[in-house]
């Protein structure tokens, strides 16, 4: 049975929407306008709190891109400070 067109794929859904709640959680505690940094300790923590396993700031490739984190070995999690994404973020 194909997917309905409507419907959005989440891939490892669990875990996606565990990530996504503990970004949110370091959001509204630490507001708008922390720092990168300040972001990605607290992050960290959320993290360790879960209990899931991670990798911070981890090297990827002969591209010298680096990864804010990679949780459970599986989702790439980056980080932004900024007020919108702009297409250089996405390289």
């Amino acid at each position: 049975m194909a997917p309905n067109k409507t419907q959005s794929h989440v891939v490892l859904p669990k875990l996606s929407y565990t990530i996504t709640g503990l970004c949110f959680d370091v959001h509204n505690e630490l507001g708008p306008y922390a720092k990168e940094k300040q972001y990605g300790d607290c992050q960290e923590n959320k993290l360790e709190v879960a209990g899931l396993n991670y990798k911070r700031e981890m090297r990827i490739g002969d591209s010298g891109n680096i990864l804010d984190f990679l949780v459970e070995g599986q989702i790439a999690v980056e980080l932004k400070a900024r007020r919108s994404v702009i297409g250089e973020d996405y390289r």
